[in-house]
């Protein structure tokens, strides 16, 4: 998922100063007699078992899906067939279970004949278990159902709510477990399978998939699509809107409504390049084409890293591509999370930590050595706040998740910590070692989903063997298995980041005006080292002096707006709340609303004023974006 600039107001925090807190949750050990391995943690947690499904795959694991769906925006519900087939992994096996949420299942047939099915009781987190009992000669069941209106992983968008204010749209997020709202299936990473898809819709609307779309398809209603290789089910993935597409490159395009198609173009044109040096780096891209769709703003996320076709917030059209490495995010996902998946949500680390890692390689590759270590810098930064505002559980990269809804997870630490922790294994073995060390790894785990215990087998039988001597067992245990930043962990450092601060220093002292600072070769990420860097409190006439020198409170650029915005609240700038408000109704991206609305959770006029924004908001908001922030105002 999304990688994610950092946008929050910093306290004088340090990595140096995230020591390790004593453990909790997991324990771990070394294996006896053997300094040169990494051990695995041991707690009464099963390793690879899917706290947050009800699936069987132990017994019975699907293996294909086939979707033959409607699509009905009057009534707000996707119907139809899904077709599952599956194998015996237990031969005597004869209940499939599947994850539910919301649905309605309407009959189960095998072989044109209704067989017997349960819907157990609903849980708040997982939804509802749905058990079919298999004839012992039957390997494919047909599920009739349809969707909820408020199905979890599904928005539908009144014409007014899109670019074009004429046709309606529909999109999916399935990330972590919102597939089970729109598809009965087994809803675990750790279950991979191919499908194939038959979607109606209004005849002057088109239907894309993460799956092969074709450019040239014609718009008629009714649309095809084959996923050939096998992915986990929060990576299925489908839009429905008034959509037109336009090439990048000879694997690369955009898809997006008429009104946005070529900025989303030019600002991500570079693209396919990204595309080249990935694969001349990390190994062969695997999935034919990588498109993009460019959604609506009530989008909840940055991006999403759907196989062939990855979602994209309108937000980072900067029209300066300041904002692209969301894209380069998205797209290293075709190798550490597409390729090679987490198969639980405890290990989700190791999908957005390796990526978030490459990800800083291709800016570096494509934009040079300064942008990257800008970036950096604003990436260690919000890994500090997070860190400074987790309990020591949470600071894991192996979390532990159980009895909670996965979606907690999401925070900075997987992406940044365990980018943190790559990029501290790269410096000890050298760039050129660990690339090797990457492309073998992509290759050896290729589609399948893998979790962290076998991540260490791995990197014992690997790095650990080749690289003793410059590799500490019992660092990489801590990094992986113990909260906070092991001491000296590699420090992000930026020259373009010092004139900032001094800036920043010379006017809160008084010595420099806010219209003397010279920003005008300034970029984004030296405006959000500036604002994000500010003292917790400000007078109003600081705040009245940035916003008249510099036109904070018009920013354009929604991440700079961002922050200043929550430097707003924080110090009740009232002339910028008009703006405010306006950023509430019309951007959906949980990352830019959610800071905004806590800050404005902290104060009874505050609450007041984010109550009336969330009411007046939500409706255009994805459930997601709701769920996180409804609390804030109960």
């Amino acid at each position: 998922m999304e990688f994610r600039i950092a946008s929050v107001v910093l306290l004088g925090l340090s990595l140096s100063a995230c020591n390790p807190a004593p453990q909790q949750n997991v324990k771990s050990e070394h294996q006896a007699g053997d300094s040169a391995a990494v051990a695995s943690a041991t707690t009464e947690m099963l390793a690879g078992k899917d706290y947050h499904s009800f699936a069987n795959p132990e017994q019975l694991k699907v293996k294909h899906l086939d979707l033959d769906l409607d699509v009905n925006f009057a009534t707000q519900v996707i119907s139809g067939d899904a077709s599952i087939q599956f194998e015996r992994v237990e031969p005597k096996a004869s209940t499939l279970v599947l994850d539910t949420r919301d649905l309605t299942i309407e009959r189960v047939t095998a072989m044109g004949k209704d067989i017997p099915f349960s819907l157990a009781a609903a849980d708040p987190h997982l939804g509802a278990a749905l058990k079919i009992e298999v004839p012992a000669d039957i390997d494919v069941v047909t599920v009739t159902y349809h969707t909820s209106p408020d199905a979890s992983g599904v928005q539908w968008l009144t014409p007014e709510q899109t670019a074009g204010k004429q046709h309606p749209f529909l999109f999916t997020q399935a990330q972590a477990i919102h597939a089970r709202s729109f598809i009965p299936l087994q809803d675990s990473p750790q279950v991979r399978m191919t499908y194939q898809a038959t979607i109606r819709t209004p005849a002057d609307l088109l239907a894309v998939m993460s799956a092969s779309n074709d450019p040239d398809t014609e718009r008629d209603g009714e649309y095809h699509f084959s996923m050939p290789q096998p992915i986990p089910s929060y990576l299925i993935a489908l839009a429905v809107g008034d959509l037109a597409f336009k090439p990048m490159g000879k694997r690369t395009g955009v898809y997006a409504e008429p009104a946005m198609l070529d900025a989303a173009a030019k600002e991500f044109e570079d693209t396919e390049a990204m595309l080249e040096v990935t694969e001349k780096k990390f190994g062969q891209y695997r999935w034919d084409r990588y498109d993009l769709l460019i959604l609506p703003p009530s989008f909840p996320f940055g991006g999403m890293e759907n196989p062939r076709l990855s979602f994209i917030t309108p937000t980072v059209i900067a029209g300066d591509k300041s904002l692209v490495s969301l894209i380069a995010h998205e797209l290293a996902h075709s190798w550490s999370g597409n390729t090679v998946t987490n198969a639980t949500w405890r290990d989700l680390w190791l999908n957005e930590g390796f990526t978030t890692y490459l990800t800083y390689r291709i800016m570096e590759m494509i934009y040079g050595p300064e942008r990257e270590q800008m970036e950096f810098v604003l990436g260690q930064q919000s890994l500090e706040a997070d860190l400074a505002s987790s309990p020591a559980q949470d600071q894991l990269l192996a979390i532990d998740l159980r009895g909670r809804d996965p979606d907690a997870v999401f925070s900075d630490i997987p992406y940044e910590k365990g980018a943190l922790f790559a990029r501290e294994l790269e410096q000890k073995v050298g760039r050129d070692a660990f690339d090797q060390f990457l492309m073998g790894y992509f290759e050896h785990f290729a589609f399948e989903s893998i979790t962290t215990d076998q991540f260490v087998a791995y990197l014992n039988d690997t790095l650990l063997k080749t690289h003793g001597d410059k590799l500490d067992a019992k660092r990489i245990q801590q990094w992986i298995f113990e909260p906070g930043v092991p001491q000296g962990a590699p420090m992000a450092h930026s020259d373009a980041f010092t004139k900032v601060d001094a800036a920043r220093d010379n006017w809160l002292s008084g010595e420099l005006p806010a219209d003397k600072i010279d920003t005008q070769d300034w970029n984004t990420h030296q405006w959000l080292h500036f604002l994000n860097n500010m003292p917790e409190s400000l007078s109003a006439q600081q705040m009245a002096e940035l916003d008249k020198a510099f036109n904070l409170t018009q920013a354009g650029n929604n991440e700079i707006a961002h922050s200043w915005l929550l430097m707003a609240v924080n110090n009740w700038y009232e002339p910028a709340f008009g703006r405010l408000h306006d950023y509430l109704l019309h951007i959906g991206r949980n990352k830019l609303v959610k800071p905004l609305y806590q800050a404005l959770s902290k104060t009874e006029q505050g609450k007041a004023f984010g109550k009336q924004a969330f009411e007046q908001a939500k409706s255009g908001y994805h459930p997601l974006t709701v769920k996180a922030n409804e609390g804030y105002f109960e």
